[in-house]
């Protein structure tokens, strides 16, 4: 029998951070960024996902570190950023607000923005209302929070694929509240009960983790960090994103001086193709990267080689290739 080997990993080696520091908001947040590569690269934002995720050490590994000034940030709520899993001012529009208050804090002029699923959605938001300061973006698992995107994760979609997944989302929730299942889980993740809060949450998460590969995965996550994703991921779903998800695609030709790559999986059952593809006909100039054998997660072999390869092509496209002493 032939032994399976796995692909090497395309991402570039671990790298840490030369800088880091908090952007305090009028409300109490605390943004937590972190720069790392090459202080005089191409600036590059990553956004990260969720919403509720947050960055961590293999975010910063999609970007060639010699040629690319890499910025994260923890959105509200999330990862470092302080108050820990807060709902309180926690919009999209809030988080906007931050992605310019970090770009004027770093005193950069344009950035090219990468994110995926709800990173994307933040990514596309962003360059709608400040497009003059977007140089590209590389997108992955596009999401818009339409009604039919949230219909297909937890209505009438992928439970079709994945019965026994669904049948466990299911089951935490009476039957008499199943109508409105985001509604639900929000009521019991805000209840104020850690005990239910966290019982709902790790039911939450494991609905979204059966999806999230195209083979499974095993969920990585404490109680405190499924607990945190799940209450904003809910907080934003069960108010339809805090934006207008149809507006968003149609509204993407305005996007027609903003080159972009968009990488999706073919057999992605979080954001499936059909959002990637109206977004890739509505956005002039864009490129479409359908990628077989691979679902929704970034890690994904096929997935992780088209991200590194899309930046590799803006590096050389915008940017100049600088050695890091």
């Amino acid at each position: 029998m032939p032994r399976f080997v796995a692909a090497p990993d395309p991402r570039f080696p671990a790298i840490e951070p030369y800088d880091q520091g908090f952007i305090a908001t009028d409300s109490g947040h605390q943004i937590y960024w972190e720069a790392c590569g090459n202080p005089d690269g191409l600036p590059a934002l990553f956004l990260h996902g969720g919403p509720g995720g947050g960055c961590s050490g293999a975010s910063r590994r999609y970007f060639d570190p010699a040629s690319f000034r890499i910025l994260l940030f923890d959105q509200r709520g999330c990862g470092r950023t302080k108050p820990a899993g807060s709902l309180v001012s926690n919009t999209t529009p809030h988080l906007i607000a931050d992605i310019e208050s970090l770009r004027q804090h770093l005193h950069i002029e344009k950035w090219l923005l990468f994110g995926g699923s709800w990173g994307a959605t933040l990514a596309l938001a962003y360059a709608g209302q400040f497009p003059g300061r977007v140089s590209a973006m590389v997108l992955r698992g596009a999401f818009a929070a339409r009604q039919s995107e949230l219909d297909w994760l937890y209505k009438n979609g992928a439970a079709k694929l994945f019965p026994e997944a669904w049948m466990r989302f299911l089951a935490f929730i009476p039957e008499a509240e199943r109508g409105d299942l985001i509604g639900a889980y929000y009521s019991r993740l805000t209840c104020g009960d850690a005990m239910i809060e966290n019982a709902a949450a790790r039911t939450w998460c494991l609905w979204e983790d059966a999806l999230a590969t195209f083979l499974p995965s095993p969920l990585l996550a404490d109680a405190a960090e499924m607990r945190s994703l799940a209450r904003i991921e809910a907080h934003y779903f069960v108010n339809r994103g805090f934006i207008d998800g149809d507006d968003l695609i149609a509204n993407s030709h305005r996007l027609r001086n903003i080159p972009g790559i968009i990488v999706q999986g073919r057999y992605d059952c979080v954001t499936p193709p059909a959002t990637a593809w109206a977004l890739h006909q509505a956005w002039p100039g864009s490129q479409i990267k359908l990628i077989d054998g691979a679902g929704h997660a970034s890690s994904e072999p096929g997935i992780a080689e088209a991200l590194v390869a899309a930046t590799d092509y803006f590096a050389a496209k915008l940017g100049v290739t600088h050695d890091i002493d």
